[in-house]
């Protein structure tokens, strides 16, 4: 219900299915939700290019841009260097993932 709600606030209402594919693009953990972590990595994405451009969850990501004439030089600044952080923080969560899971396969001499 809050994605339905945010991507109406920002001008890109989506249909159910719409909303669920959104989900379903980014859902890591096949809960059927969006985390915190599989939000930021809609952003990841999209900056990687690999978001679809008709795809709902591109929509979302460039109406997560900023206008600078709008929000002035100090505001642009403060997002970038937030967004900035989310996507290290991502990247770091995926590396400590990726050393637990090699860990994991080690121990087990076995990896899936």
């Amino acid at each position: 219900m809050e994605l339905k709600l945010m991507m109406e606030k920002l001008g890109a209402p989506q249909t159910h299915l719409g909303l669920k594919s959104m989900i379903k693009e980014v859902d890591e953990d096949f809960d059927g939700k969006l985390s915190f972590r599989e939000f930021l990595l809609i952003f990841h994405k999209a900056a990687a290019g690999e978001l679809q451009e008709e795809s709902g969850l591109m929509a979302l990501a460039k109406l997560s841009e900023i206008d600078v004439a709008l929000e002035g030089v100090k505001g642009a600044k403060n997002f970038f260097e937030a967004k900035n952080s989310a996507y290290r923080s991502l990247a770091s969560e995926t590396l400590m993932e990726m050393h637990l899971q090699h860990q994991h396969c080690v121990s087990n001499l076995v990896c899936i």
